[in-house]
């Protein structure tokens, strides 16, 4: 015994039980407490079963591995990349394999084109129960299901409209497919978003490609080059016309009720006429020569019993002629 005590901690067989003694409470702690963050839950299984949900905080189970805890991130928003990776990404299955990336970008239109599409696929675990026990490997599962949703959706319309005018009709239709098959396999997920990133033509079409969006793209322009002309002509043509035709309407009342009036000034002079003919004509007479003769510098009146030209002498003219002939 003696012999054996040399090999002990300290020479003393209660130092040893008393070491042994405190690894094994270190080790239960260890195995036994654990945290949870605040934008998470754990599913706890005992002997690989479930048994629990846990809330975010410090909580503790059975040691020495009867039950273990698994944090699921239901309050975070997960991501899945297709064409491309991104640096830092904790998930596994959130970026393409490097052999993977140049074929899952690789589709075949409706119109039997060829495009290079690369996007993003937004989602959230809505039951950690279903996500960690009803498929095998989730986070893979939703990959396949996102590649085949979107393969279909592309290859229900034209290249065109792939890379231009049919990006939210795709991410709109992706979205609802995903969902649904998410739904059917009951993976526990909910996806939020489909966002799609660059679309591009195979690249040894895509510079061809790139001249005739360069096309289109000064047509839109021209086209929107005209419109703004159109609506800065026309609307000014529109106001000259109208502003025509309330003049028009203005002369045109002024001549009829000008006319009208003379025609009312006519028949009262006639009726004043058919009363004293003689004593109307002559007051017509009057106040015509009163209208007339005010606008008449110079003025000749000639007796009808004169013979002579000497009554048509000017004479003031003639006065005029003779004073500036006295001043040279």
């Amino acid at each position: 015994m003696s012999k054996f005590q040399r090999f002990l901690p300290g020479g003393s067989l209660l130092n040893f039980f008393l070491t042994i003694l405190i690894v094994f409470l270190g080790f239960t702690v260890w195995t036994s407490v654990y945290t949870i963050p605040s934008d998470s839950i754990a599913v706890v299984k005992r002997f690989g079963k479930y048994a629990r949900e846990v809330p975010p905080g410090l909580h503790f189970k059975f040691p020495f591995g009867i039950e273990s805890a698994t944090i699921v991130p239901v309050k975070r928003q997960l991501k899945q990349e297709f064409g491309f990776t991104t640096s830092g990404a904790q998930d596994p299955y959130q970026n393409s394999k490097n052999k993977d990336i140049q074929r899952e970008t690789q589709m075949v239109t409706g119109d039997l084109n060829a495009a290079l599409v690369e996007w993003v696929v937004q989602y959230r675990i809505l039951d950690p129960v279903k996500f960690l026990f009803e498929v095998r490997e989730p986070s893979e599962t939703l990959r396949y299901v996102s590649e085949s949703v979107m393969r279909e959706v592309v290859g229900d319309r034209t290249v065109d409209e792939v890379i231009t005018i049919g990006r939210q009709e795709i991410e709109s239709q992706a979205l609802i497919k995903m969902q649904a098959l998410s739904t059917k396999y009951t993976m526990g997920i909910s996806i939020d978003q489909v966002q799609l990133k660059n679309i591009n033509p195979p690249k040894p079409v895509q510079e061809s490609f790139n001249e005739v969006n360069q096309a289109q793209q000064e047509k839109e322009k021209l086209i929107n080059e005209a419109r703004r002309d159109y609506n800065k002509v026309i609307p000014l043509a529109l106001g000259e016309k109208d502003q025509r035709i309330r003049e028009a309407d203005g002369y045109r009342l002024k001549r009829i009720n000008e006319a009208e009036g003379d025609v009312a000034r006519f028949n009262a002079l006639l009726a004043q006429y058919v009363k004293a003919p003689e004593v109307t004509l002559r007051r017509i007479y009057i106040e015509t020569m009163q209208q007339v003769l005010p606008q008449v510098h110079s003025k000749i009146i000639i007796d009808k019993s004169t013979s002579s030209i000497l009554p048509l002498l000017n004479l003031e003219q003639s006065n005029k002629m003779l004073k500036i002939g006295e001043k040279r």
